[in-house]
Formats: structure tokens, C-alpha cells, sequence
């Protein structure tokens, strides 16, 4: 079995940092050995030393690409800590309306994964009746193409749509193999996805004017220096009075104070003022 030194899992480590604000500590040395080794094999690499050269040096983006995929968890499915989309449906959305005089609202799922984070939202939406009559865009994106491209095909085995409402299942998803069930055009055309990081300022500009934003369960991959980043981003991207939904176990409270934290259904979502 190939050993990952520890100078190369440093240089591997600072690489990855730079590139997407993941922080990876010495103690997760073990991480990188799992999730690469099996890649090594199938490029028929001998060794962590020459798939760093690989990354740094030959500009291969398809490999970084897979890298990304390989380093981040996407642990995600529909439904998942459900308190804050309905408090998203229930009162934030309605009460924004009222408020705005654009006529559609713009909601970005800033970490989506394979498509489960912004799917909810969309079906949640179609059928709130506070919010079925609601013109909404959703935006989706992630740091992986991979998984932008499995949030495309729209196909999901069980443990995706374990907490999928009976009704949902019956009006959006049709089965598609014995083990997977695919989500009908109605939803799927409601979701624009694209690859994005959440560190790159200039790709970053082009979102803009949002008036919900979802970035849960993300920021507890980034040191502090990269939080403070990935946060500044995001409330450029919200308009005056919009919203930031983070991880129901994380905190905005040593990374910024821009942020107004409200109280709603208890529940703490962060306005911009």
C-alpha cells in the first residue's frame, strides 16, 4: 500500500486549501489517504508524490475536478433539517413578498450537492399555498462538477428520499430502476445549477441581488480566514433585508457581526441590514 508522507500530506493540504478554503488538519491525514488512494489506482500512480505533481503542475483541471468530488462529503438528502424550510416557506418568503416590489423571488442553495437542498425548496414552494402563487427562481451550486452533474440527471435511490412526504413522492418522483426514483420536469426545471466556489470573487460577482441564501452544513469544512470570506461573499450576493440560512449546529457569531441573527419559530436565520 502507498504511504502518504507527511511533507506531502502538508503540500496536498495547502493545495486544497488554496484552491477551495477546505481546511483539512494534521489529524485528518487519514482522510486524504482513503479518499485518494483508490484514485491513484485507477491512474495508475505510484505514488502521492507524483499526484501532487500531477495537480500542481500539469493544470489538468478534469483531475481537479475529481478532487473536489473526492474531498468533500456530500451528505445531503430531501428534506434534511426540515424546521428551516419550513420556517423559509412558512413565514420568510411570504413576509419578503410583501415587502418587495420585484415580482420574482431569488433563493440560492449556495452548497446543493446533488440536488436534494434546492428540490425541497422547489416542491416546498409549488405546494405551501402561502407561496404556490409566488414567482421564485432557485439557484444551485457547488464547488464539485460531479455532483452538479448527478443533481442534473434528477435520480435518487432510498436513503435520498427517505423523508419524503407520501404526497411528494406520489405528485413528483416516478420509479425509475427496482432502487431509484426520478424527479419529474416540474421540479427539476425550477433549478439553474452551476459549478462555483465559494472563494472565487469574480464568479462570485455574478450573483447578485438575492433574496434568500442557504449555506448549510458548509462553513465547518473552513478555517476561520476562509469563513470570513465565504460569509463576506455571501452578503454581497444578498440584497438590502435578505436572508442567510447556515447549519441549525452552526454560528455566524465569531465569524461576523454584519449579520442581524432573528429569532423566527425558534429557529435563528441571519438578515443583512
Amino acid at each position: 500500500m502507498m504511504v502518504l508522507k507527511d511533507e506531502t500530506f502538508k503540500n496536498l493540504r495547502d493545495f486544497i486549501y488554496d484552491t477551495t478554503g477546505i481546511y483539512i488538519p494534521d489529524t485528518k491525514k487519514y482522510f486524504i489517504e482513503n479518499r485518494l488512494s483508490k484514485r491513484l489506482e485507477e491512474k495508475k500512480i505510484g505514488s502521492y508524490e507524483d499526484y501532487f505533481y500531477l495537480l500542481r503542475y500539469n493544470a489538468d483541471k478534469n483531475e481537479l475536478k475529481i478532487l473536489y468530488d473526492k474531498i468533500t462529503t456530500n451528505e445531503t438528502f430531501f428534506f434534511r433539517e426540515t424546521k428551516q424550510l419550513e420556517v423559509l416557506v412558512e413565514h420568510v418568503l411570504p413576509k419578503m413578498k410583501e415587502d418587495k416590489r420585484a415580482q420574482t423571488m431569488k433563493i440560492w442553495s449556495a452548497a446543493c450537492s446533488t440536488g436534494e437542498e434546492p428540490y425541497t425548496i422547489a416542491m416546498m414552494l409549488l405546494e405551501n399555498p402561502k407561496t404556490s402563487s409566488i414567482r421564485f427562481e432557485v439557484h444551485a451550486s457547488d464547488l464539485s462538477d460531479v455532483v452538479i452533474e448527478r443533481a442534473l440527471k434528477a435520480e435518487y435511490a432510498q436513503y435520498a428520499i427517505r423523508n419524503i412526504p407520501e404526497a411528494y413522492m406520489k405528485k413528483y418522483f416516478k420509479q425509475s430502476t427496482a432502487s431509484n426514483y426520478q424527479l419529474n420536469n416540474e421540479v427539476r426545471t425550477k433549478v439553474k445549477f452551476v459549478q462555483l466556489n465559494l472563494l472565487d470573487d469574480k464568479k462570485m460577482r455574478g450573483f447578485r441581488d438575492m433574496d434568500v441564501i442557504l449555506c448549510r452544513n458548509v462553513l465547518i469544512y473552513f478555517d476561520k480566514k476562509a469563513k470570513i470570506k465565504v460569509i463576506s461573499n455571501l452578503y454581497e450576493s444578498l440584497r438590502a433585508g435578505g436572508y442567510l440560512f447556515i447549519g441549525m449546529a452552526e454560528s455566524l457569531h465569531d465569524v461576523t457581526r454584519v449579520f442581524r441573527p432573528n429569532v423566527i419559530d425558534k429557529t435563528v436565520v441571519y438578515q443583512k441590514v
